[in-house]
Order: structure tokens, then C-alpha cells, then sequence
């Protein structure tokens, strides 16, 4: 927002803008100074001075706490490395242009670096540092955290973990178990189309494989649990867990003091997690296609229950606005729909200065307009500063 746009006082307003408060939708001018939200006044009026919005909607910036996207701009092309640089600044760009004002960056951290086909090397500690100096130089447009996914069925895992500390900015660490035959993987021939296309296994490779990890998991996996949780405390960041599938394994991790659930892939799980207080975060594309990929519980369908509390963008990052703005449809309430996607992501990430139109709150804003149920984005800003 350019000098042209205050007030004699210093503020910036936003007016006859459609504002999703916490609990309601209404008209109004949003008062900014600097990177905060000072004041809110409800009606239509356009005082002099002020943005005219037109109507469209404004809404705090989107908080992203899983998403893969990072990695697919790294490799956009199975074998393709492209240069680290250029990826990360476009993934930032790519983020902002869709609304996402605070993502914790996904990378795995716990390899199987047998060089056999299938198995997978480290890359977490060198692309971390990578995003952190761009970050440090002013090179990216949004506030960037890193969320830890640490395979407990891998190798390396400790000694990975070893490579992070509390300077790093890790704000989640999720416990990842892809043991073939639980949790995300289940059903084995599920695994089987996914592993076999991702890297081309014959039936033998693929059955070698499984028997790997099995192997791995029933080495490592009670060490791997502990390191990770005790990793977690010591980097100041959220304990997550992942694919929780029983009840059991929510008593698990509620016994670790988890309080955020990654995409528990069953009805089950889904309640036992809010019995326990914890939050259940479920994905956007299993919103918007009306299904798991994985042949899992669908997300509408937790929402109908009442078990859905936070949306990832995970793959898709142009679907977190869209599913929130579904889930706005299927409860006959955007302002909830949108606190999915703002609000509860940040409380669960412990971020109590930003994901609300309130004041004080960090002026991270998007603008976007409705096309039916398909939303439009218009702008974003990051701590009062127009970002795309």
C-alpha cells in the first residue's frame, strides 16, 4: 500500500470491504498502522482517504502447516534437481499469489540411503539452511517456518535430528510412520500403486522394500519415537502426529502431548482425537476432490460431524482458500469455514499474533472475490505490506 493510501494520522483503511471476523461476516473499514490491525468499523462508508475494497471479501492471511510444495518445485520432474535458489523464491511467490501469508515448510528429516530403488537420502539440513539464508536476506515475501517430518521407519533419523537446533525456526515436528501395512498405508496394494509408479519397483523390488521398512521399523521405531519427541521440546516447536488410524494411537499420542492430529485416516481416530482435546487437521484436496487418495475417511465428511478443525493445503496450495470456502457452505458459515484455514492453524502452531482480523493482530490480509462457491484472490499483504 503506497503513502497515497493513509490518512494524515498514519493509518491505512481498507473500506466497504466484506470482513471475516472470527465469528462473522460483515461491512466495514479494517484501520491499519504499520504491520498491525488497530481498529474496526462496522458499515458501508468509504471515509476520504481510505481503499475502497468494493465489496470484496477481506480475511486474515492463510496459515499453512504441512505442505509438500517446496519439494515439488526442488523436483519438479522425477531425477530433476533444480537449482535450490530459484525453487524456494518461486514456492514463496507461488504461496503468496494464493493467499498463504505463514507456511511451515515440510521437508522429511530420517532416510533409507541403501542407493536401492525406493529408498530415499537426506536433504533436509541443506535445503533448510538454503531457505533460512533467503529468508535472512530479504529474498521471500512471506513468513516462512519449517515443519520437521520425522520417519521413524528410516535409518537416519537420529542423527538428522542432531542437525537442527532451536535457531532454526522449527515450529512443528510430526511423527511419521509409513510402516507398509498401518496407518496411511493400510492396504498394501494401495502402497503398492503408489510406490510402483513413484519409482518404477517390480513386484520383487516392492516386496523387498516392504520387508525393509518392516525390518526398520521393528529396529528403530521405539528410539526413533522418542528422539523425535524429545527433539521437538528441545527446538521450542508443536508435537504433531500423523496417519493416526485407532484409538490406540491417539492414546499414544496423547500420552506424548500431542495436541495436533495430521490427517487421521479414520471415523475412529478422528473422534478419539477430539476426546483427547487434540485438533484434528485434515487436507484440502480430500475436501475438494470428495475423497482420500490413500482410499481414507473423507474430510467432508468429518466436517459433518463436527471433527474437522484445520485444513493443509498439503499438495494443492491454491486449494486452502477453496476449502475453506466449502466448509464455509457445508456448515452455512464462512466465518468458521475461514477460521480453519487462519485462525485454528495458528492456535495450534502457537502463533497468537496473527490469523484473526482483531486489533493488534499482524496485518497479514487477503482480499479475494466470490464467483459462486469458487473464490477469486485479489491481493495479499504480510505485516501491512502488499505482497502479490
Amino acid at each position: 500500500m503506497s503513502d497515497r493510501s493513509k490518512t494524515p494520522t498514519g493509518e491505512t483503511l481498507l473500506a466497504n470491504a466484506t470482513l471475516v471476523l472470527p465469528d462473522r461476516v460483515m461491512r466495514g473499514v479494517l484501520h491499519l498502522q504499520g504491520d498491525r490491525i488497530i481498529g474496526i468499523t462496522e458499515g458501508d462508508a468509504v471515509p476520504t482517504g481510505a481503499v475502497d475494497l468494493g465489496g470484496d471479501h477481506l480475511a486474515p492471511g492463510l496459515v499453512e502447516l504441512h505442505t509438500d510444495n517446496l519439494e515439488r518445485h526442488i523436483q519438479p520432474r522425477p531425477k530433476v534437481d533444480w537449482p535450490h535458489d530459484a525453487a524456494i523464491i518461486a514456492h514463496d511467490a507461488e504461496l503468496a499469489g494464493v493467499g498463504i501469508t505463514t507456511v511451515f515448510d515440510a521437508m522429511r528429516v530420517g532416510s533409507v540411503p541403501s542407493g536401492k530403488r525406493g529408498d530415499y537420502a537426506k536433504y533436509a539440513r541443506g535445503l533448510a539452511s538454503e531457505l533460512l539464508d533467503l529468508r535472512g536476506r530479504g529474498a521471500l515475501r512471506i513468513s516462512h517456518f519449517l515443519h520437521l517430518r520425522a520417519e521413524v521407519c528410516s535409518q537416519t533419523l537420529l542423527e538428522e535430528l542432531a542437525e537442527f537446533g532451536p535457531e532454526d525456526r522449527v515450529g512443528i515436528v510430526s511423527l511419521m510412520d509409513h510402516t507398509p501395512g498401518q496407518r496411511q498405508f493400510r492396504d498394501l496394494s494401495k502402497l503398492a500403486q503408489y510406490v510402483k509408479g513413484k519409482h518404477g519397483l517390480t513386484d520383487a523390488d516392492f516386496d523387498e522394500h516392504v520387508a525393509t521398512l518392516m525390518a526398520l521399523r521393528a529396529e528403530n521405531g521405539a528410539a526413533h519415537e522418542a528422539a523425535a519427541v524429545a527433539a521437538a521440546a528441545r527446538f521450542g516447536a508443536v508435537l504433531a502426529s500423523h496417519d493416526d488410524t485407532t484409538a490406540g494411537h491417539v492414546a499414544t499420542s496423547a500420552a506424548y502431548g500431542i495436541r495436533l492430529a495430521e490427517f487421521p485416516t479414520t471415523i475412529e481416530a478422528a473422534q478419539a482425537c477430539h476426546d483427547h482435546g487434540i485438533a484434528v487437521m485434515m487436507g484440502a484436496p480430500n475436501l475438494i476432490r470428495g475423497g482420500s487418495h490413500s482410499g481414507n475417511v473423507a474430510a467432508a465428511e468429518l466436517a459433518e460431524m463436527g471433527l474437522l478443525d484445520i485444513v493443509s493445503s498439503d499438495y494443492v496450495p491454491a486449494a486452502l482458500l477453496s476449502s475453506a470456502v466449502r466448509l464455509g457452505a457445508i456448515w452455512n458459515d464462512l466465518a468458521r469455514g475461514i477460521a480453519t484455514v487462519t485462525a485454528a492453524p495458528a492456535a495450534a502452531a502457537g502463533l497468537a499474533d496473527r490469523g484473526r482480523l482483531a486489533p493488534g493482530a499482524r496485518a497479514d490480509l487477503i482480499r479475494f472475490r466470490l464467483l459462486g462457491e469458487t473464490p477469486v484472490m485479489r491481493e495479499t499483504w504480510v505485516s501491512g505490506q502488499r505482497v502479490a
